[in-house]
This record gives C-alpha cells, sequence and structure tokens, in this order.
C-alpha cells in the first residue's frame, strides 16, 4: 500500500495530510517524514486522518514517537479528522489520553 502524504504550513505548524493506511509497510515512511520536519525545525505537526481507515500497532509506535519527538523538540503532535472507529481505537490503546485530538 502506498501512503500519501500532502503537506502545508500554517502559521509555526505543519498540517499533513495523510491518504491510506499507516501500517508496518508505510509507518517508516510516516516516522521519516516526521524525523525530518522536526529536525528543520517544525517540531508543531498536525496529522489529518481523515482519509486513513486503518492503523495497526506499528503506525500507533509512529504516533508515541512522533508525539515524544515532537514534544522533546518544545512542539506538539495533534491528530485530526478521526473516524469513529479510529476514536475508538484511541481510546482503546489509552492514545486519546496523550494525544490531542480534534475533529477539525
Amino acid at each position: 500500500m502506498i501512503l500519501g502524504i500532502n503537506e502545508q504550513f500554517r502559521d509555526n505548524w505543519v498540517l499533513l495530510q495523510i491518504n491510506g493506511e499507516i501500517d508496518m509497510a508505510t509507518g517508516p515512511e510516516l516516522r521519516q517524514r516526521i524525523v525530518q520536519y522536526v529536525q528543520e525545525g517544525h517540531a508543531h505537526i498536525i496529522l489529518d486522518l481523515t482519509n486513513v481507515d486503518f492503523i495497526d500497532s506499528t503506525g500507533l509506535g509512529v504516533l508515541i514517537g512522533g508525539l515524544k519527538r515532537t514534544r522533546s523538540n518544545g512542539g506538539d503532535l495533534q491528530c485530526i479528522g478521526l473516524s469513529e472507529s479510529l476514536k475508538e481505537m484511541f481510546k482503546l490503546t489509552g492514545l486519546d489520553t496523550v494525544l490531542t485530538q480534534e475533529d477539525t
């Protein structure tokens, strides 16, 4: 599966619109992009997950790792556009308590 990532810069935030699945095959690509942005000084990242219908354990690890990386560099990682199934997954895994989620 190919992961589509479109970027937009808004104020001091990077908005990444993700298309596809975040799993064992595509997770490393998203991890690499997050690392790259933080290294370039863009430690405030928003992930738009509107077009993501599946995240496996590798994908969850990428989100947690991205959150740790951004926060350790004075930034933050937020998710928007979660489907009901992704909201439920975040709740079951406890991600909803550490990762900011917004509807828009």
